[in-house]
């Protein structure tokens, strides 16, 4: 068997009778040649899809084009599934209005992209005891990005810092 392809083809299948299915041919249980010559008939390959069934089932199919089918869809699957991003801003808990709002601007060029924003307040040594001052701030922060995204995770103090997720509105 050729170590590329997933399943066995035509002279590869070693069962001696298969159930033979597929377009433009009557279903059926045969010896493995009279199918092998159904195939070569219809120019066509004999593929296994079925090896664990008694008798092991075969289909009469340009193997090839059922290739590149099933590797169009596994493309496509994946093109589908969503990337999720996730970028992270930074505030203190005594950051000024015209930090905030550059911090604010990036903020609204993440969400609009599709990411998601992790906004966290670090608090360095001793300015923990500013933990509302810091919640204060990212509420502040998820207000004025609400045009833009809805907040996913309201904010916590794990540690030193206090953290809260932002995702971006949906738009359609």
């Amino acid at each position: 068997m050729k170590p590329e392809n997933p399943h066995k083809i035509n002279e590869f299948i070693k069962a001696p009778v298969v159930r033979v299915v597929g377009e433009n041919v009557e279903p059926g249980i045969f010896n493995i040649k009279d199918a092998l010559d159904l195939a070569t008939q219809l120019e066509l390959d004999l593929v296994e899809i079925s090896p664990t069934s008694n008798p092991p089932v075969c289909r009469v199919i340009d193997y090839s084009k059922f290739l590149y089918e099933q590797k169009r869809k596994q493309k496509e699957i994946k093109a589908k599934t969503a990337k999720i991003v996730v970028k992270e801003i930074r505030l203190g808990p005594n950051t000024d209005d015209h930090d905030f709002n550059f911090k604010m601007k990036h903020a609204i060029n993440f969400l609009q992209e599709g990411a998601k924003v992790k906004v966290d307040v670090f608090f360095k040594g001793r300015s923990i005891v500013y933990k509302d001052q810091g919640e204060i701030i990212l509420l502040k922060f998820a207000q004025s990005l609400s045009d833009y995204g809805k907040v996913e995770q309201l904010p916590r103090l794990e540690g030193k810092r206090m953290i809260m997720i932002i995702a971006p509105k949906k738009t359609n």
